[in-house]
């Protein structure tokens, strides 16, 4: 992988590139391009970037102060795997047009203002993070919402709702059951190919790939696993996962989706998160408290566990992610920790006496976040509760089914809604402000923005259920 400007103008000279792809990462997590010619790009590009309209960028630039810098990274440097002509693709941060100072609402800037921040404290030098990111393939999706009419429809061949229809060829059967994607070989597991090509080719593009398996839902729902790295990092990739995925199944004829619960009735998709801190090389989460964990990873736990309320409305932040964090769906709606509990928000995973491996999995959030928002939250919830030698209270051990009404009433639980987790946010966020890494400015705007383009729009249209509830009434 290139290091340098002079490295990435090596590569594309070797690759007989044509195009180069400019990249960077919305407010709301959602990728966007721009391609250049060759012959457009110097090394001065890397330091002086090239200029694009914030303006047209939701959540960003107003009209009259438009003007705004991707700043490409060269360690990002790859070949796109899908474009007909030879393309590099670019990842950028994004700077202020005039002053040049890095911009406070671009999310990988605030992802890099957490890392340093982090450095600064002295507690670590590099965080480590390895989502695991779930996500559904259909083969049709159609939706639509009017004045006077809104509805849903998605379908998959491996969906248990199809095992009665008439076929061409006839029905095979092999769908997996409601809850039973979990682990079955093919021909049940009908993905086999179309997930080893999505692995493998995130692999070409620079990402270091683990593995691939059904999840638990029917109806294609699927996981693909990479190895941990640093922030920064991770969040990169994770916006390579995406890409690759939703690319390869439009390849294959399907549609892919990180709708945190596109279906009724059957599990969500999350993006259980591992993390953990090390400093000079030396991981610094392994001891010989709770699960093998030091001191300093309970007290992040902590941390994790009193921002809750307010992180998820950056981890979970649509309105959809609610109806995937309710009890008796493997949800994690309890804000809770434990070295095997599931249902708990914070898990410790087993890893043996190899102090190198051991994390923390904090369970709730889904990929419809941003990851470089997502990511930066978390570590400053984290930092805040090392700083603060903040207790995480005693570990939740025990089937939280099999608790009384009275003892699971004194288990905290996350936000029933966005609604709820964006006012939490509001009353919750001066652990956010550490270092400069976010900003009163971008804090604010995420709140309006959610509150005025998703909470209330949501609030205010007719729900299908709803009429076959109401309509006789």
């Amino acid at each position: 992988m290139a290091q340098t400007p002079q490295e990435v103008m090596q590569m594309i000279a070797d690759n007989n590139v044509e195009l180069v792809d400019f990249r960077f990462v919305d407010l709301l997590g959602i990728s966007q391009h721009v391609t250049f010619h060759t012959s457009m790009i110097e090394e001065e590009t890397f330091t002086e970037g090239l200029a694009f309209d914030g303006s047209s960028i939701r959540g960003w630039k107003a009209i009259n102060d438009s003007d705004m810098l991707m700043i490409p990274d060269p360690t990002t440097a790859v070949m796109d795997p899908f474009t007909q002509s030879p393309t590099l693709n670019l990842t950028c941060s994004i700077n202020e047009a005039r002053s040049g100072i890095p911009y406070n609402r671009d999310p990988r800037t605030i992802a890099q203002k957490a890392v340093t921040y982090l450095q600064s404290t002295g507690i670590a030098d590099t965080a480590y993070f390895g989502p695991e990111a779930e996500f559904f393939i259909f083969d049709d999706v159609r939706f639509d919402q009017n004045t006077n009419s809104g509805y849903y429809y998605v379908d998959s061949t491996e969906g248990n709702w199809n095992s009665g229809r008439s076929e061409t060829g006839g029905n095979l059967g092999y769908k997996p059951k409601n809850k039973g994607g979990y682990f079955p070989v093919p021909p049940t597991d009908s993905q086999q190919d179309i997930r080893s090509e999505m692995l493998l080719t995130m692999g070409k593009m620079g990402v270091p790939i683990e593995k691939h398996h059904h999840e638990v839902a029917s109806g294609g729902q699927a996981e693909l696993g990479y190895r941990f790295a640093p922030l920064v990092q991770a969040a990169d990739f994770m916006m390579t996962y995406k890409y690759v995925i939703k690319n390869v199944a439009r390849k294959y004829g399907k549609t892919a989706t990180f709708m945190p619960k596109p279906l009724y009735g059957d599990n969500g998709t999350g993006m259980h998160t591992h993390q953990s801190l090390w400093k000079d090389g030396v991981p610094l989460f392994a001891g010989d408290g709770y699960a093998g964990l030091s001191e300093m990873a309970l007290f992040y736990i902590g941390g994790i566990l009193k921002h809750a309320p307010a992180l998820l409305a950056f981890t979970n932040p649509s309105t959809n992610s609610y109806k995937r964090l309710v009890p008796g769906y493997e949800a994690p709606v309890n804000l809770a920790y434990s070295s095997g509990n599931r249902s708990a928000s914070i898990r410790i995973p087993v890893t043996g006496t190899n102090p190198k491996a051991k994390r923390l999995e904090f369970r709730c959030p889904d990929a419809s976040c941003n990851p470089y928002l997502g990511f930066a939250a978390m570590l400053l919830a984290g930092l805040d509760g090392i700083k603060n030698q903040i207790d995480p209270g005693d570990s939740l051990d025990v089937d939280i089914y099999e608790l009384s009404p009275e003892e699971l009433a004194k288990v905290p639980s996350t936000p029933g809604s966005l609604a709820e987790a964006l006012e939490n946010l509001k009353n919750d966020h001066e652990f956010l402000l550490a270092g400069d890494v976010f900003t009163e400015d971008l804090i604010s705007t995420w709140i309006e923005y959610k509150l005025s383009k998703e909470v209330i729009p949501m609030q205010m249209r007719p729900h299908p259920y709803e009429f076959e509830l109401y309509y006789d009434v």
